[in-house]
């Protein structure tokens, strides 16, 4: 088949996603990563390929059915051709997943991490093992056989199951077994040699012995896929329905949806693939082999079952975010000036004392802030139930659509109003995205603000792992657009007019765009014109048709996208002055920076908001300019030294691949995430 390319400048989101996932298992197969790190990388590998099948495979499969006219606006591919290549590259991945995987495992087992198959083990460690079975594992297992009386089970999403091929006098059948979730997927066998089973290998061992009464022919480990992107807009529902009622109904239905891809760990024979083809209603192409454990989230306990030696040879040494303001008051240093975080490199806790000090001093009479995802054990969210209590008025703009998230985010809201916070959902079919956080202090007879502003989640654990930024200022115009911004989001108002702040689904895209259009003036005026854009994903094509006509009149762009990218660079004629580069690295690249102008002019924002449609048309997205010189300073040191990076860049190529831009011999090495971890140190 080939794709339907309009332009050779524009690639597919879903093919670009997928060169992004693969570039996250090249850090698997990285030599200077430690090895147990590297073994993650391949486990968030799997979990980002297994949410792209539940959310874009599950929306292009629904497209196929209920939008058959539907093609990508920028290549004009119908779902269908769009699913069979990403069928393809998948297939790809697959295999290069398992020869990173085999590869890794023969660096463990050197190193004294040996992860075992029961087929391999010797007579007397099987009888051990076959003991532990019966009595911890048999007495939880269900088994059953699928025939007439039998029917076939419901299998819910991303849950492992042994399958097993069986024959009796009459004909062939299947039996299935759920692998519990209640017990421990890694089985010591031997703590002194570091030698572990996982418990579905167990259970496929001995499925011959649970089905004693049939002839066995084989088993495998599986699991489905479902298509999980629920519909979350409330239009068919009236006023009188409960939001949180209604989130909670769809969530239970995400594991009922309708399966997208099927796995198993090892080739069975056809008939047997054809069974659960037929019975899920799948093809052939959404059929995978996998002899890597479908499953590889056991990596983030298996460090806590080795000794510390091992533990600190194979992971990362240890890394503390700093904590880069020390005062006893942070309403007064907000007050004398911005301070601008950079996580995970520096501690979220100055902003936490912030709102801490805020939830109990009297002069702080409101807190107003958006919540899209935060950590279970959230001392924020104690924090704002403190200032309820305190008698403060506190509004909580809670996203309960945040996907994935939706459970939690529920709990949270249900506590937060429970304490008296006032808690507001947004607008149906626009997302609140925005992270916001508005304190509103009385001085004598005046009102003053400060504002907090991130591009990130108000979340303790990611903000450990996630590169963020999060400004404060006491800024009074930034204070009069967010004290407006809440106001007009309480009221249902996403048309409001700010004079700093730049906010979607109104303002973003239009500034944005203006910006760049600034930078064409220069050019066409005999100066030099600069873009410098960092987000997450760039799919926005109006932004991407600004762009190459912005590098047509010679205006100098760079793009630094950790994931998707469909905008290529180095195209003769009109994307010749685009750079684009993805970081993937120890820390997922998260924070949002849009840079217009040469330094000595340039206006910098931050934004929760990648140049995506999505974020720039279909949901609350606020920007914010940084002015004070220390704050833009700070900002140009991140680019600059995130664009002289030569060991964890990639730069994409006009033939839409990416290489790895390693340093020349007579060249400084510069890994920019761990410049930045030494950089905090020194300053601690």
């Amino acid at each position: 088949m080939k794709i339907k390319d309009k332009y050779d400048y524009i690639d597919n989101r879903e093919l670009s996603w997928l060169k992004f996932n693969e570039r996250v298992l090249e850090e698997a197969d990285c030599e200077s990563t430690p090895l147990l790190e590297r073994l993650k990388f391949i486990s968030i590998f799997t979990t980002n390929l297994d949410e792209f099948f539940m959310v874009r495979v599950g929306t292009l499969n629904d497209y196929m059915k209920f939008i058959p006219d539907y093609s990508d606006d920028k290549t004009g591919m119908s779902a269908k051709e769009q699913l069979l290549e990403i069928y393809k590259n998948s297939e790809t991945l697959y295999r290069l997943r398992d020869y990173v995987f085999k590869k890794l495992d023969v660096s463990l087992r050197e190193n004294n991490i040996n992860f075992e198959k029961m087929s391999n083990l010797d007579e007397n460690k099987i009888k051990k093992v076959e003991k532990y079975f019966k009595r911890n594992i048999l007495p939880v297992l269900s088994p059953q056989i699928i025939d007439v009386w039998h029917p076939f089970p419901f299998i819910p999403n991303k849950k492992l199951h042994i399958a097993v091929h069986l024959e009796n006098k009459k004909n062939k059948l299947i039996g299935i077994i759920p692998v519990p979730e209640g017990i421990d997927r890694i089985i010591v066998l031997d703590k002194e040699k570091n030698s572990y089973l996982l418990l579905e290998d167990i259970i496929l061992y001995f499925a011959q012995d649970i089905f004693s009464m049939y002839k066995f022919i084989d088993s495998t480990v599986m699991c489905i896929t479902r298509n999980a992107d629920i519909d979350t807009d409330l239009e068919i529902y009236d006023d009188s329905t409960d939001y949180r009622q209604h989130m909670k109904k769809l969530i239970k239905n995400r594991s009922k949806l309708s399966p997208v891809r099927i796995e198993m760990q090892k080739k069975m024979n056809k008939d047997f693939n054809k069974y659960f083809m037929e019975k899920l209603n799948l093809k052939k192409e959404q059929f995978f082999i996998s002899e890597t454990p479908l499953d590889v989230t056991y990596c983030f306990t298996l460090e806590n079952l080795i000794s510390e030696n091992l533990k600190e040879k194979l992971t990362y040494t240890p890394f503390a975010p700093v904590q880069a303001v020390k005062t006893e008051s942070m309403i007064e240093e907000v007050f004398k000036k911005d301070v601008l975080l950079h996580f995970p490199f520096e501690s979220m806790k100055p902003f936490l004392q912030l709102i801490k000090e805020a939830s109990n001093n009297s002069n702080v009479k409101a807190i107003k802030m958006t919540l899209y995802r935060i950590s279970k054990e959230s001392k924020l969210a104690g924090y704002l139930i403190n200032a309820a209590e305190n008698g403060k008025e506190v509004t909580v703009l809670m996203e309960l659509r945040a996907r994935f998230d939706e459970e939690n985010n529920i709990e949270w809201a249900q506590k937060l109003e429970e304490a008296g916070c006032r808690v507001i959902y947004g607008t149906d079919g626009f997302k609140v995205h925005s992270k916001i956080c508005l304190i509103t202090y009385k001085d004598e007879d005046k009102f003053k603000y400060i504002t907090q502003i991130g591009t990130g989640n108000y979340n303790e654990k990611t903000a450990k792992i996630y590169t963020d930024l999060s400004f404060m200022t006491s800024d009074e115009e930034i204070g009069i657009d967010a004290d407006k911004f809440f106001k007009n989001m309480a009221m249902g108002n996403l048309s409001g007019i700010y004079k700093k702040l730049w906010i979607a689904p109104v303002g973003f895209k239009r500034n944005i765009i203006a910006s760049i259009e600034e930078e064409i003036k220069k050019c066409e005026e005999g100066k030099t014109g600069t873009v410098i854009i960092k987000c997450n994903s760039f799919t926005d094509k109006d932004i991407i048709k600004t762009l190459i006509r912005a590098s047509e009149k010679g205006v100098q762009v760079t793009l630094i996208i950790r994931g998707i990218c469909c905008l290529v660079p180095g195209v003769t004629g009109k994307t010749d002055n685009i750079k684009v580069i993805s970081i993937v690295g120890r820390f997922l690249e998260h924070s949002r920076i849009y840079a217009f102008g040469s330094k000595e002019e340039r206006k910098i924002y931050i934004s929760s908001g990648d140049m995506m449609t999505r974020n720039t048309e279909h949901r609350v997205e606020i920007s914010c300019p940084i002015v004070s010189e220390e704050s833009k300073e700070k900002i140009e040191h991140i680019l600059d030294v995130i664009m002289k990076d030569n060991v964890k860049a990639r730069i994409l190529q006009n033939d839409k691949k990416y290489i790895k831009l390693l340093s020349k011999e007579d060249e400084e090495s510069i890994n920019s995430q761990l410049t930045f971890m030494k950089e905090a140190l020194e300053n601690k």
